[in-house]
C-alpha cells in the first residue's frame, strides 16, 4: 500500500494533485489541502502523476518508509 506525505510548508495550493488524484487529495477552501495518507494500491499510478505534477514538489510518495529506514540506520536500531 502506498504511503504519502505532503510538505504543507512547501505546498502553495496549486491543486494539481487534487486534479490528478481526486480520490486522494482535495482542496478545502483556497489554501488547505486534505489528503488520505494511506490510499489503496489502485491509486499508485495517479499518485505518481500527482507527485510529479506538483510545481513545488510537496507531494512525497512512499517517502515515509525511506525516512523511517534512514532514521533507523543512523540511530543503529
Amino acid at each position: 500500500m502506498p504511503r504519502i506525505a505532503v510538505d504543507l510548508n512547501r505546498c502553495q495550493g496549486y491543486a494539481q494533485c487534487a486534479f490528478l488524484a481526486p480520490e486522494v487529495f482535495a482542496m478545502h477552501g483556497d489554501e488547505a489541502l486534505l489528503y488520505d495518507p494511506e490510499p489503496g494500491e489502485e491509486q499508485r499510478e495517479k499518485l505518481a502523476q500527482a507527485a510529479s505534477a506538483c510545481p513545488v514538489q510537496a507531494v512525497l510518495v512512499d517517502a515515509v518508509d525511506a525516512v523511517d529506514v534512514t532514521a533507523e540506520a543512523v540511530s543503529g536500531r
